[in-house]
């Protein structure tokens, strides 16, 4: 069967540590309670190169059909929120595996 990642990554305003680490705290905290959201992983840059961003975040869905669910589920539109207080820019891609 195919599969869905979504991965997404952020270049915060002020990357500090504290929000970084707050950033993949709501992520994760998504874990288990959206149906559709087959799994949640994030986490913090470490290198910090000059073409890092500071967080990523990858998700699986089962179809395409599944991402609009998620987009509008209401544990996901406070967490989209959050990050969009934090976020200068973000970059993303999906694709099938």
């Amino acid at each position: 069967t195919t599969m869905i990642k979504h991965i997404v990554m952020y270049k915060l305003k002020n990357p500090t540590a504290e929000n970084c680490k707050a950033m993949v705290d709501k992520f994760m905290s998504m874990q288990g309670k959206i149906e559709v959201l087959k799994s949640v992983q994030a986490g913090s840059d470490i290198l910090k190169s000059a073409r890092s961003f500071d967080v990523c975040l990858e998700c699986v869905f089962e179809k395409t059909e599944d991402m609009q669910t998620y987009q509008s589920h209401p544990v996901h539109i406070p967490v989209k929120e959050f990050v969009g207080s934090l976020v200068e820019k973000a970059h993303s891609v999906d694709y099938e595996f």
